[in-house]
C-alpha cells in the first residue's frame, strides 16, 4: 500500500521551495537578462553573448577588476598571517570575553566599521603622515574583518586537532618551527584555506567599506555602483553574473573544505 506523505512534510517542502525561489529567482533573472540581445532590461530580444564580449574590451572594468584582485589577495594574506596564530591563542586561553572582542568586526554593521576606519585613517595617515587613501587603505580595512573570519574557521578546526602528534614530533627531536610546518599546518590546512577563501570572497565583493576608504582608488564593486547610477544595462548584468559565479565557486569550495574538517 502506498503511503501518503504527511501534511507537515508537504508544508515544509513548500516553504523550502518558496525560500529558494525568494533567494535565487532574482539572481536567475539577472543572469538571464545578461544574455538579452535587445539591451533593454524589460524586453527580451533574443539570446546573445555580446555583452560579455564588451566586458573584455572595457578598460575601466578590467582595471577595477585588477584592483579588486590585488585588494582581495593582499587582505587575505594579512588575514591568514594574523588570524591563524590568533586562533591558536583563542583556543589556548578559552576566554568568552576575548572571543567576543575578536569577533566584533564580523557582526557590527558595515557602515559603522567604514565610518570608524575612515575617521582613523584621516586622523592618523592623512593628517599626521600626509598619506592619501588608496588601495592600501582598502586592504587594511578588509583585513580588519577578514582576520576574525580566519580566526573563527581555524579555531573550529583546532577543536578536532590531535595534540599528541605535536608532542610526538617534539619528543622525536623536531623543533617547534619544523613541527608546525610538518605536523600542525598540514592538519589545519583545510581550515586555513577555507577561511582564506571566505575572506577573499567577502573582500572581492565588498562595497560599503571600500567606498568609504578608497580615496581615488576604484574597485570592481565601486565601478559597478558608478555604472548603475545611470541605469542598469546588460553589461552591468553580465559583469554581475560573472562576479556571482566566482563568488558561488569560492563559497562552495570553502564549504566543502569545512565539511571535510568535520568528518
Amino acid at each position: 500500500m502506498r503511503v501518503r506523505p504527511r501534511a507537515g512534510s508537504v508544508a515544509l517542502g513548500t516553504v523550502f521551495a518558496l525560500a529558494l525561489a525568494f533567494l535565487y529567482l532574482p539572481i536567475a533573472v539577472l543572469v538571464g537578462l545578461s544574455f538579452n540581445e535587445s539591451g533593454l532590461p524589460t524586453a527580451w530580444g533574443g539570446f546573445s553573448t555580446k555583452w560579455y564580449a564588451e566586458l573584455v574590451h572595457d578598460e575601466e572594468i578590467i582595471d577595477a577588476a585588477k584592483s579588486s584582485l590585488v585588494v582581495g589577495l593582499a587582505a587575505t594574506g594579512i588575514a591568514v598571517l594574523v588570524g591563524t596564530p590568533l586562533a591558536f591563542g583563542l583556543q589556548r586561553l578559552r576566554s568568552r570575553f576575548l572571543d567576543g572582542f575578536v569577533f566584533v568586526p564580523m557582526i557590527i554593521p558595515d557602515i559603522v566599521l567604514a565610518i570608524a576606519l575612515l575617521s582613523a585613517y584621516n586622523l592618523v595617515f592623512t593628517q599626521k603622515l600626509g598619506r592619501e587613501l588608496g588601495l592600501w587603505s582598502i586592504v587594511l580595512a578588509h583585513a580588519t574583518f577578514g582576520i576574525a573570519f580566519v580566526a573563527i574557521v581555524v579555531r573550529t578546526r583546532l577543536t578536532h586537532f590531535d595534540r599528541s602528534t605535536v608532542e610526538a614530533s617534539l619528543d622525536l627531536g623536531a623543533n617547534e618551527l619544523r613541527t608546525f610546518l610538518s605536523v600542525t599546518l598540514p592538519q589545519i590546512a583545510p581550515g586555513v584555506i577555507a577561511g582564506a577563501l571566505i575572506v577573499f570572497t567577502l573582500s572581492f565583493d565588498e562595497f560599503v567599506i571600500a567606498f568609504f576608504t578608497a580615496g581615488t582608488a576604484i574597485t570592481l564593486p565601486i565601478q559597478i555602483y558608478s555604472m548603475i547610477r545611470f541605469g542598469v544595462t546588460p553589461v552591468v548584468n553580465a559583469l554581475a553574473a560573472i562576479v556571482l559565479a566566482v563568488s558561488f565557486v569560492l563559497v562552495l569550495t570553502s564549504a566543502r573544505l569545512r565539511g571535510r574538517e568535520a568528518t
